[in-house]
């Protein structure tokens, strides 16, 4: 294993796990889904159980997939979609700073930032795409996971989002 192979495991496991625990926060108990239902409801998205069920799978499933390498660049994608989506509806008008009240986007910013770098990386030689002889990164992956990140992001948002009107509650 070489320093990019290492990179990219190191990389893809803390990133994996920390978004997987991240969606496993959002469905452990009935109280923590109807809460984060609330929460989605409040945020303007349509169908707030569908969506807060989506989000937590998206994360779930999407980490796990990084953690063991499998798809790498889909489901950097996956998880960058889920980060631009929370920026649009729950923090850009924050600021930057997690610390602002309302928290910003920085963290959201960096998730997206690691995604494109683990979707180019790919899975290195210790992933399951490697074992399977699929070489998805570089270039190939970069543009993998940043279009179906925004792409899937932009769809979403014409899908579910319906943001209160100025003057509405």
């Amino acid at each position: 294993m070489n320093e990019i192979d290492l990179a990219a495991l190191v990389l893809r496991i803390g990133l994996g796990v920390m978004i997987a625990l991240h969606g496993r926060n959002k469905i452990k108990s009935a109280g923590s889904r109807a809460a984060t239902a609330s929460w989605f409801a409040s945020i303007g998205m349509r169908a707030p159980r569908l969506q807060a069920a989506s989000a937590a799978w998206t994360e779930i499933v999407s980490g796990v997939l990084l953690a063991i390498g499998l798809f790498v660049p889909t489901a950097t994608g996956a998880l960058i979609a889920t980060m631009v989506v929370a920026i649009v509806v729950a923090h850009r008008s924050n600021g930057f700073f997690i610390f602002n009240e309302g928290q910003g986007w920085e963290y959201c910013a960096i998730i997206i930032v690691a995604g494109l770098a683990v979707g180019s990386l790919g899975g290195g030689r210790a992933s399951l795409d490697h074992a399977m002889g699929v070489e998805y990164g570089g270039l190939w992956g970069f543009w993998t996971a940043l279009i179906l990140g925004v792409g899937g992001a932009a769809l979403h948002l014409l899908a579910s989002y319906r943001p209160a009107s100025p003057g509405k509650p």
